[in-house]
């Protein structure tokens, strides 16, 4: 007898002998059982799965001596015809070469005709998506009411292809792909039939490397087993495939997550260099990665990964290295660069760009979080951080309000000043550490109290500049009008009424009552409208270099003063505008470029 390969020699013959799919062959011997048979069933699922197979195991327990029985017997004759493809009732017919409007007529044709020794004339049409729209609706009626005798099974791995009004005739059922524990075990059957030793890690890379099917398991050892003979390594298995070794894998994820860019870029270089399949490298660290978040948010629960014991202590090891969020981001940049990894004209730059993103990930901050901590640092009552003035400059002090970009938003960060003397400047001394002090709570403001705009106007402009400049300049062209039951009224005068649709939005309106709350009015609203300038309002100056103070106290000039003269339209110079510190912040943070510049 001529050799048989190891998927044919060892194909299942029976439903107890099919690997990984339990859901269907139980269900199929239940049918029979009970006999309720269909007229066509549907098996799809990916390749090497077992459609071909479960189907002609289903013709046996059909067209068996005394059928149909699910537990028939692997001897009986007709059995051993249909196991060896010369049965005259059971047909095979490929549905990539048969396709066409003729053959199925002549299939029409033949169907008619009683079944020459078995019970049922069986149809097994493999890979049925093939077949024409003709064809498939030259079958529709013979296929909605066969005769009794008559049995249809497809198989198809693109079921997506096949016309709903076939599939809505048919009892479908999805196979599914093997899990690698099971391929495992049977490889580790096979191998011991064979007199062959094999060593655990290769199983777990040849598993691996099938993606769930068996078929394709099979021939991989078989293989093996013609290149390296009675004895077989991971090693083998690695060089024959371009696998990756799963302590390559884990030695990568490691320096990840360690944030040890050099020692992933090492690995990768290594792993290229070898021949390895990038594509498969990544689709590898994106399991292992995937493995460890489900690991983490189970709770180390094991029956919901397909790991081996090495993996396991692993994984163990390196879920103290990262948080959850973490590793999620991890998986959206690494699933990102698969999908662009095919059309990348250099595999191995992306994968590089990919662990160092991958690096960054594990280090920064979501928003959320970031949120969540302002929001508990301000819960708690924040602290005003206070430089000490260095003790060689004696001179009268002011305090003046500065913003730190490090600094949370719910401290106040003061500076002490002091002013410039008459004499000459002295040198400077080294700064005085910082100092922290509790700010004491603002008094609440009664609703009904009368309030000094000329005072109020000036520091909510303040307060709001420390949260908005933006804001900020736009209110610099107001002026109030009232506060009355609480209600600030801020009006623009005609001139710049087309500041109003820009500042009169739902954000600028909680800015202004959130600064208001915290000089001590307990529900403060805010309405935007148009009025006139008064007479002699002048607008507190803009927030820059802050101006020498003079060593005397300061004169203290009335809100109201002269009248302002009338601002005349200049025209705005652009390469000003560019290099303005303020303009050039914010392109930076918001990765911009200037369009347009208008008065």
């Amino acid at each position: 007898m001529s050799y048989q390969v190891i998927a044919r020699k060892y194909r299942p013959q029976r439903f107890a002998d099919v690997v990984g799919q339990e859901h269907v062959t139980q269900t199929l011997s239940n049918a029979i059982t009970a006999g309720r048979i269909a007229h066509a069933y549907l098996f799809c699922g990916p390749r090497g799965t077992g459609k071909t197979t479960v189907a002609r195991i289903f013709a046996k327990a059909l067209n068996c001596t005394d059928g149909p029985k699910a537990d028939f017997d692997m001897a009986d004759l007709r059995c051993v015809e249909i196991a060896e493809g010369r049965a005259l009732d059971v047909l095979e017919i490929d549905g990539a070469s048969n396709n066409g409007v003729e053959q199925v007529r002549e299939l029409r044709e033949t169907c008619k005709y009683s079944p020459a020794a078995g019970k049922f004339k069986i149809y097994i049409i493999d890979e049925v998506h093939m077949l024409s729209t003709a064809a498939f609706n030259a079958l529709l009626k013979t296929l909605e009411e066969p005769p009794a005798h008559v049995k249809f099974l497809f198989a198809t791995t693109d079921p997506q292809k096949v016309l709903p009004t076939i599939l809505s005739r048919c009892q479908r059922f999805d196979l599914r792909r093997i899990p690698n524990r099971l391929i495992v075990q049977h490889l580790a059957s096979i191998a011991e039939s064979e007199k062959v030793k094999i060593d655990d890690a290769a199983l777990h890379a040849i598993a691996r490397g099938a993606d769930g099917g068996m078929r394709d398991a099979e021939s991989t050892l078989d293989q093996l087993i013609s290149f390296c003979g009675d004895s077989i390594e991971e090693s083998d298995v690695l060089s024959m495939f371009g696998l990756t070794a799963r302590s390559q894998i884990l030695a990568l994820s490691r320096a990840i997550l360690t944030g040890e860019a050099e020692t992933a870029l090492r690995e990768l270089n290594s792993l290229a260099n070898g021949g390895k399949d990038l594509g498969r490298l990544l689709a590898d660290l994106l399991a292992h990665f995937r493995n460890l978040l489900v690991y983490q948010v189970s709770k180390g629960d094991l029956s919901l990964l397909e790991i081996s014991e090495a993996e396991k202590t692993a994984l163990a090891e390196q879920s103290k290295l990262a948080a959850t969020d973490a590793l999620a981001r991890i998986l959206e940049t690494l699933t990102d660069t698969e999908g662009r990894l095919r059309d990348a004209a250099s595999k191995k730059i992306l994968i590089e760009v990919a662990l160092l993103k991958s690096i960054e990930a594990t280090r920064a901050v979501s928003l959320d979080a970031v949120l969540k901590q302002l929001q508990q640092l301000r819960a708690e009552g924040g602290g005003s951080v206070t430089p000490v003035a260095p003790a060689n400059i004696a001179a009268p002090r002011v305090t003046a309000t500065i913003i730190s970009e490090t600094a949370p938003a719910s401290y106040t960060a003061q500076k002490t000043v002091a002013a410039p003397a008459a004499t000459p400047t002295p040198t400077p001394a080294a700064p005085a550490p910082l100092s922290v002090s509790i700010a004491a709570p603002i008094e609440p403001k009664p609703a009904g109290g009368a309030v000094d705009l000329n005072v109020l106007w000036p520091q909510l402009l303040e307060a709001v500049g420390r949260a908005s400049q933006f804001t900020r300049s736009y209110l610099i062209e107001a002026h109030p009008i009232s506060f009355i039951k609480e209600t600030l009224a801020i009006g623009f005068d005609p001139e710049f009424a087309d500041h109003l649709s820009l500042v009169d939005n739902p954000k600028n309106h909680a800015l202004i009552q959130t600064k208001l709350r915290e000089m001590g009015h307990t529900h403060p609203t805010v309405k935007f409208v148009k009025s006139e300038r008064p007479i002699g309002f002048n607008t507190p100056p803009t927030a820059t270099a802050p101006a020498p103070i003079a060593a005397t106290e300061p004169t203290l000039k009335p809100a109201f003063a002269e009248p302002p003269k009338k601002k005349t339209s200049a025209p705005v110079s652009m390469e000003e505008f560019k290099n303005d510190p303020l303009i050039q912040q914010a392109l930076e943070i918001f990765k911009g470029q200037i369009v347009d510049v208008r008065k």
